[in-house]
């Protein structure tokens, strides 16, 4: 639980999510989902995310954004009509690229097993269980995210069997719920964080509902202090970070969304941690940016590096900008996601979901969580 001494921070980065909704910003489902889940303080951003994602087209998404945007209804108690129906018949023809597709490529539809289960258990059973054999003979490398969504969803589905089905979906759905647990707890640190920081959120909600308990022993509360320094050092202020985590800072997870309490939202705004003042400097720092493409099948090889200057404090977009305008070798390109902009072309060299491709950005050795 958070310290009453320490909930300033907690209602700080609820604010800071909430101010993200406005009317030209992307609605983005996880958001309303974290908001309705913790008890909105902003009922005006609270009533116009809800009603963009009611007028949301579903052509343009994807499974696991209009299992989202179900959810995301639903916690807001709006009916989310022909949606469920759209994803019930994406879900009956999902199938992977191949046994050994990568494991984010089952994100999406652990979120679609999710909002099926609640929506109706007994029609989600069978979409559900051929998921989870298909999980469960995936052969591809482990991810933190997906592992702790698919606990999620098939928490929900075992706990919400319906009478008289064969025992063979309830040991189906134990073995693959132990095999992931087992693999999210290997990665519990000394710190409590899980993964790290940014999806520790997610597997805090899958450790604390899931039948099947962690190999080793979780301690929730130091997780959960370890966090809130984290908030405290200013880590989470990107409003998807923030959706992610907020809903286990308050004792919540995505299970709880059928059960949330439509009433009226908080008449009075929290109260927020005061922020120390930073202390200003013009001195600029030289940033080391090389951008490096050695792979095999792809004709454009490079390796090159370029010194950049830049203010203190900025943001890795902004070295980016800045090699961009002196050589136009280190041109790139973004596309707009839920967590905001990713980098997806780097001197005309772009991602490919297919090849399996991405660009990944390193300080020295280690990736970088955030830019």
């Amino acid at each position: 639980a958070v310290p009453l001494a320490q909930q300033s921070l907690v209602d700080g980065i609820q604010v800071l999510m909430e101010n993200s909704v406005t009317s030209s910003a992307h609605p983005n489902p996880s958001v309303l989902i974290a908001m309705n889940l913790a008890g909105a303080y902003n009922v005006e951003a609270q009533k116009l995310l809800t009603d963009k994602l009611m007028a949301s087209d579903t052509a343009d998404l994807t499974i696991g954004q209009l299992a989202l945007t179900i959810m995301a209804l639903n916690s807001s108690c709006k009916d989310p009509g022909n949606k469920v129906s759209i994803l019930q018949r994406q879900m009956e023809t999902w199938p992977p690229s191949s046994p050994d597709a990568p494991a984010p490529t089952f994100y999406g539809p652990s979120l679609a097993v999710l909002a099926l289960c609640q929506e109706n258990p007994k029609t989600a059973l069978p979409i559900a269980a051929r998921f989870a054999k298909i999980l469960r003979f995936s052969s591809s490398p482990f991810n933190m995210d997906t592992g702790a969504m698919a606990t999620l969803a098939l928490t929900c589905m075992y706990n919400k069997i319906p009478e008289g089905s064969e025992e063979g979906y309830r040991i189906l759905f134990s073995q693959v719920l132990e095999e992931a647990v087992k693999n999210i707890s290997l990665r519990i640190k000394d710190n409590g964080i899980i993964g790290n920081i940014y999806s520790t959120g997610l597997a805090m909600q899958a450790l604390s509902v899931t039948p099947k308990q962690p190999n080793k022993e979780w301690n929730c509360q130091k997780t959960t202090d370890t966090i809130l320094t984290e908030i405290k050092h200013g880590k989470f202020h990107n409003p998807m970070s923030i959706a992610q985590i907020l809903p286990s800072l308050k004792g919540k997870t995505y299970l709880d969304v059928p059960h949330v309490s439509c009433s009226p939202g908080h008449e009075v705004q929290p109260t927020l941690p005061n922020q120390p003042s930073p202390v200003p400097t013009t001195a600029p720092i030289t940033v080391v940016y090389t951008i490096n493409n050695q792979l095999r099948g792809v004709e454009l090889f490079f390796n090159e590096t370029m010194d950049v200057s830049v203010k203190p404090g900025s943001v890795l977009l902004v070295v980016l900008e800045e090699a961009q305008r002196r050589n136009s070798m280190f041109k790139f390109e973004t596309t707009m996601t839920s967590w905001g902009l990713v980098v997806s072309s780097i001197n005309n060299v772009a991602e490919s979901v297919q090849e399996r491709t991405y660009w990944q950005f390193l300080s020295g050795k280690t990736p970088l969580n955030e830019g």
